[in-house]
C-alpha cells in the first residue's frame, strides 16, 4: 500500500529538529510516496488542517477533498491566510484509481511569526558605551531577571529575538537553541532577521533570568579586503528580544527588552569575523543567566526602534549549524618547532579545545591555515586577517574547556601555541563543521578513485561556502557573496545540496542591492562594498550580474515553482533595462567602453591580472547577454507575460545575430581562438548546426593541443567538457576530466586538495603557495564539473522543470567502468547505476539499474552496436542491459610537438 512520507509546506525541510516559524500565511504543500505499488496513480487527495491549541488540542480547520494528481506546491487549502503566532497542523492522505485511500500521513505543524510591526512591543537596547564605538568592542552580556507563578503551569513560551550583530541566548544558565552565528548575514538596512525558539522547558515557577550575548559580527564588525570597514551597517551592535509566555488558563505574559535591563562587557574580549575570538577565561561573570545578586552591570540604553524602512523577517533559509565534529589526523612539528594540528580536511568552522591546563592569564592560541608552505603555516593568502584565537585561562584545580561563538574560519591546519605538554593534544582537540544545515540532495561516484575525490571537494567546498549566504571563500579578508561565483555554480549547487532556501532569501537581498544601485545589481550582496568608493563598482558586469537571471531560474528548473521567478521578475528585467548597449551604432551587443572581468582566472592570465584572459572579455559578456535574454524570454512566457515574451525574443534574436557577424566566421570559427570562446558559443547556441560541428572541433583540437590540460576562466570551465560531449567528441571531454597535470581538475587532487581552489595552480608542482595575491584554497566555482560528472559520467539528466522528465543516458567512454548517481528531486529519490563488462574481448555488456520514484517518468537512452534503445519508464526499481563494442581509441594520444 503507498503510504504518504515527506510531507512539507513550502520548500522547509520536513523532520526539522528546530522549531519551523515561517511569514509564508497561505504555504503550499507537497508530500511523496513510499512503498506505492508500480501501477499506482493518484486521483484525489484530502487534506485536514487544525489549529494547535492550549496543551495541542487540535480544532480541525478545514477538511478539503480536491480531484487532483498533483503532489507538489499544492494550493493552501483553508481559504484563509494564516496569521500571527498561529500553529497549524496537517496531515493529508490520497485515493488512488481504484478508490483506495492511503492511511493518514503523519501530521506536520508550522507556526506562524510575528508579522506586523504592532506584534513587536518590545524596545531596541543597547550598551551605554556603543555609540561613538570605533574600535572593536568585546561582546556584550545582556540579562533581564523575571519572576513567574503558572497557577497551573505554563502551556508554552516563545522567545522572538535578533541582534544587529551576533548573538545567543541563554535562560536560567541553559542555551537557548542550536544555532551559529544568528541571525544570519542579510542586507540589514532592508531586512533583519528573527528567530523563535521553544523555550517552554526552560522557564521554572519563581525567579528566572534570559540572558543575550552579542557580538559584533557581519553587522558592525570589519568587512572587506585592504583592511575593510566597520560599521557598515550601523556604528554599534543592539539587542530586540520578546519572550511570550502563555499559561495553561489562557492567560498571556511578555518580558520585553527594556530599560529595565542590564549590560556589562563579557569574556569574549574580541570577536571578529577576520581576526578571530579572543577569550579572557578571567572576565567570566558566573550565573549571568541565572537568577542571583549580579553586581557591576549598568543599565541599558534604550535607542528608537528600527525605522519602517527595515523589516522584521522570518527568512526562508534554513539555520547555519554545526553538523559535524572532525578529529585530528596528525600532529606535527614544524621546522621552526611549532605544534600544528592536521585535521586532514579542509573546513569551515571552528576549534574545540578541552583538558585545557595552566596558570591564571596563560594563553593558548590557535592559527588557522589552509596549507602548509615549506611545512610552517602558510598566512600569506589570509592577507589582512588574522584568523587566530586567543584563550586566556582563568586558571585552577579543575581543567577548563574552549569553543569560540562568535567566530569562524576555513582551515585544515591549526598551529596550536602555549599548550601543557603533559597533556594529550590530539585528545583534547576537534574541528567543529558550520554551514547552513542545507539537505544532502544528491551523490555521485564512479570507477575513477580520483574522479571521486574531487566530487567530494566540490562538496566540501559548497558546504564551507554556503554559510548564511553563498561566499566566494571562507578563510581570509573577504568571505563575501560574490555573484559571479554563483552565478556559474547554481546548476551543480543544486544537484548537491537542497540549496532553494538560502539562495531564494539570499536573492532577496540581491534585489535590494540593486534597487540601491539604482538597478545595476551589486558585486557581492550583502553589499559590503557600499562604503568604499573604490570597490563599490556601480557600471554594469556580464556574468556576474547576470546572476540575476541564472540563480532564479536553475532553482525554478530544480523544484518546477514558478513562483521563484514571479518573485525575482522585476529584478530580471531591471537588469537587463541596465545593460548599456551599442544601439547608436547599430547593435544589440555591450558598450565596449564598459571594463569586464571576462573569464576571470583564466590559467594564462597572469597571477595579479586574473583578467587578462585569453578570451576576448565582450566576446563572453555577448555570449552571456544572448543566454540571459534567451531565458528571459522563456521566463515572460512562463509568467504569462506575453509584450515581455514577445520583446525578449526578438531582443534574442537580434543579439544573436550580431553576435555571430561580430565574433564568428561563417564556417565556425571564433575571432577568440580560445577554450573558452567555442565552450560557451557551442553551450549557449550561438552557432548554426554546421558552424557547431565546425567549432566543436576546433575546441578538440585546441583541447587536444593543450595537452588535454584546462585553458578556462570562471566563464568557461563550467560548459567546457558539455561543450565537447554535445559535439560528439566524448573521449576528449574525458581526456581533459581526467588530467592530472597542471592546469586540471586532478591536479589539486594529486596535490593533496580536500576542497576546490580558487586558482588552478592555487598551489604551485613545488608546494610552495601562488605568488597571486588572491589564492584562496577553498572556492567553489571551478567545482561546477559536478554538473558533468552527474549528467554525463552518470547520465542523470534533468528534462522537465521539477524532475518530472529525466534521462538515464551516460557517456560510456574513457576507461571508466562503472558510475553511479543518485537525486532528491521534488518527488523523491532517483537513483542510477551503469556498469560495462567484458563479455568476449572487444563486445561489453553494460548494465544499467535505475529507482524511480512515483511523479517522475525516466528515459533510459542504451547505447547498442546497431545504434540507440531507449525505454521510457515510470515509478519502480528496473534493471535493463544492452550489448556493445568499446572499438575506441583510448587513452588518446598526445599531439606530436610540432604539430
Amino acid at each position: 500500500m503507498a503510504i504518504i512520507s515527506d510531507l512539507r509546506f513550502e520548500h522547509y525541510h520536513p523532520n526539522a529538529t528546530y522549531l519551523q516559524v515561517t511569514e509564508d500565511t497561505t504555504p503550499r504543500l507537497s508530500w511523496t510516496y513510499q512503498n506505492a505499488p508500480r501501477n499506482f496513480t493518484q486521483e484525489s487527495y484530502e487534506i485536514e488542517v487544525s489549529e494547535v491549541g492550549c496543551g495541542s488540542t487540535l480544532k480541525i480547520l478545514s477538511n478539503t477533498r480536491c480531484t487532483s494528481p498533483i503532489s507538489r506546491l499544492v494550493p493552501w487549502p483553508l481559504g484563509r491566510h494564516l496569521f500571527s503566532r498561529e500553529k497549524v497542523s496537517v496531515r493529508v492522505r490520497t485515493r488512488d484509481s481504484t478508490g483506495q485511500d492511503t492511511p493518514w500521513s503523519c501530521p506536520v505543524r508550522l507556526e506562524i511569526g510575528l508579522l506586523n510591526r504592532n506584534d513587536w512591543h518590545c524596545e531596541r537596547i543597547a550598551a551605554p558605551w556603543g555609540p561613538g564605538t570605533e574600535s572593536a568592542d568585546p561582546e556584550q552580556l545582556y540579562r533581564k531577571e523575571f519572576s513567574l507563578h503558572p497557577a497551573g503551569g505554563i502551556d508554552q513560551a516563545r522567545l522572538y529575538v535578533t541582534a544587529q550583530g551576533v548573538y545567543e541566548a541563554e535562560i536560567n544558565g541553559q542555551r537557548v537553541g542550536d544555532f551559529f552565528m544568528a541571525p544570519g548575514w542579510t542586507a540589514y538596512d532592508a531586512r533583519l532577521p528573527y528567530q523563535v525558539y521553544d523555550v517552554t522547558s526552560m522557564l521554572v515557577d519563581g525567579a528566572n533570568c534570559l540572558g543575550v550575548r552579542v557580538a559584533e559580527g557581519w553587522f558592525s564588525g570589519r568587512i572587506g579586503f585592504e583592511g575593510g570597514h566597520r560599521n557598515i551597517w550601523g556604528p554599534h551592535t543592539a539587542l530586540i528580544a520578546q519572550l511570550e509566555i502563555r499559561y495553561v488558563n489562557g492567560k498571556e505574559e511578555r518580558i520585553i527588552s527594556d530599560g529595565s535591563w542590564q549590560v556589562t562587557r563579557g569574556p569574549i574580549r574580541l570577536a571578529e569575523i577576520y581576526d578571530g575570538e579572543k577569550y579572557d577565561a578571567r572576565s567570566e561573570v558566573p550565573g549571568w543567566s541565572s537568577p542571583c545578586k549580579a553586581g557591576g552591570w549598568e543599565r541599558v540604553k534604550v535607542m528608537d526602534f528600527l525605522p519602517q524602512t527595515t523589516k522584521l523577517t522570518a527568512v526562508f533559509s534554513e539555520p547555519v549549524r554545526r553538523t559535524e565534529v572532525i578529529k585530528p589526523v596528525e600532529q606535527i612539528k614544524s621546522p621552526s618547532g611549532k605544534t600544528i594540528i592536521d585535521f586532514g580536511q579542509n573546513l569551515v568552522g571552528y576549534v574545540r579545545l578541552r583538558n585545557i591546563i595552566g596558570a591564571c592569564g596563560h594563553q593558548i592560541s590557535l592559527s588557522h591555515v589552509e596549507v602548509l608552505e615549506y611545512g610552517e603555516i602558510a598566512t600569506r593568502p589570509l592577507r589582512i586577517c588574522k584568523a587566530v584565537d586567543i584563550y586566556t585561562l582563568k586558571g585552577g584545580e579543575d581543567s577548563e574547556r574552549y569553543e569560540p561563538r562568535f567566530t569562524f574560519h576555513g582551515f585544515r591546519y591549526v598551529q596550536v601555541e602555549g599548550w601543557n605538554n603533559t597533556v594529550d593534544l590530539t585528545a583534547s582537540i576537534e574541528a567543529v563543521v558550520c554551514h547552513t544545515d542545507m539537505r544532502p540532495a544528491g551523490n555521485f561516484a564512479c570507477s575513477d578513485l580520483s574522479l571521486n575525490k574531487l566530487y567530494q571537494n566540490i562538496r566540501w567546498g559548497m558546504r564551507g561556502n554556503f554559510l548564511s549566504i553563498p561566499t566566494d571563500c571562507p578563510q581570509r579578508d573577504e568571505r563575501m557573496g560574490w555573484s559571479g561565483d554563483l552565478a556559474l555554480f547554481v546548476p551543480a549547487a543544486t544537484m548537491i545540496y537542497d540549496c532553494f532556501g538560502i539562495l531564494k532569501n539570499w536573492l532577496v537581498d540581491v534585489e535590494h542591492d540593486q534597487k540601491v544601485l539604482g538597478g545595476v545589481p551589486a558585486m557581492v550582496t550583502p553589499n559590503s562594498t557600499i562604503v568604499d568608493p573604490i570597490w563599490c563598482r556601480r557600471k554594469p558586469c556580464a556574468v556576474w550580474h547576470d546572476v540575476t537571471v541564472l540563480a532564479p531560474w536553475e532553482l525554478y528548473s530544480e523544484t518546477g515553482d514558478e513562483a521563484i521567478l514571479a518573485q525575482q521578475y522585476d529584478s530580471m528585467k531591471t537588469w537587463i533595462s541596465v545593460v548599456p548597449r551599442r544601439e547608436a551604432h547599430g547593435t544589440h551587443l555591450w558598450d565596449t567602453s564598459i571594463f569586464q572581468l571576462g573569464d576571470w582566472l583564466d590559467p594564462t592570465a597572469p597571477p595579479e591580472t586574473p583578467w587578462k584572459s585569453a578570451t576576448d572579455a565582450q566576446l563572453v559578456a555577448n555570449a552571456f547577454l544572448v543566454h540571459s535574454l534567451d531565458l528571459m524570454s522563456r521566463i515572460s512566457s512562463i509568467l504569462g507575460h506575453t509584450a515581455d515574451h514577445e520583446k525578449f525574443s526578438d531582443d534574442a534574436l537580434a543579439t544573436r545575430q550580431d553576435f555571430q557577424n561580430e565574433y564568428v566566421s561563417p564556417n565556425g570559427r571564433l575571432i577568440s581562438d580560445s577554450q573558452t570562446a567555442y565552450a560557451l558559443a557551442i553551450c549557449f547556441d550561438l552557432l548554426t548546426s554546421t558552424q557547431a560541428e565546425v567549432a566543436g572541433n576546433r575546441l578538440a583540437y585546441l583541447v587536444h593541443k593543450n595537452g588535454f590540460r584546462i585553458g578556462t576562466g570562471f566563464a568557461g570551465t563550467p560548459f567546457l567538457c558539455e561543450a565537447l560531449a554535445r559535439t560528439g567528441h566524448t573521449n576528449m571531454a574525458y581526456s581533459a576530466l581526467l588530467e592530472k597535470k597542471c592546469p586540471s581538475w586532478l591536479y589539486p587532487v594529486t596535490m593533496g586538495a580536500t576542497t576546490m581552489w580558487e586558482r588552478w595552480d592555487s598551489l604551485l608542482p613545488d608546494g610552495s603557495v601562488n605568488p597571486g595575491d588572491m589564492t584562496s584554497f577553498n572556492h567553489y566555482a571551478f567545482g561546477a564539473v559536478a554538473t558533468f560528472l552527474h549528467e554525463r559520467v552518470a547520465g542523470l539528466q534533468r528534462l522537465a522543470p521539477g524532475w518530472t522528465r529525466c534521462r538515464f543516458s551516460p557517456l560510456i567512454g574513457a576507461d571508466f567502468s562503472e558510475a553511479s548517481v543518485e537525486h532528491v528531486t521534488p518527488f523523491g529519490l532517483i537513483s542510477c547505476k551503469w556498469e560495462v563488462k567484458e563479455v568476449v574481448e572487444g563486445s561489453h555488456t553494460i548494465t544499467y539499474e535505475a529507482s524511480v520514484p512515483h511523479g517522475v517518468s525516466l528515459e533510459i537512452v542504451m547505447p547498442q552496436n546497431n545504434g540507440e534503445r531507449t525505454e521510457i519508464v515510470g515509478m519502480g526499481k528496473w534493471l535493463f542491459e544492452s550489448r556493445v563494442s568499446r572499438d575506441y581509441e583510448w587513452p588518446i594520444k598526445p599531439l606530436p610537438p610540432k604539430s
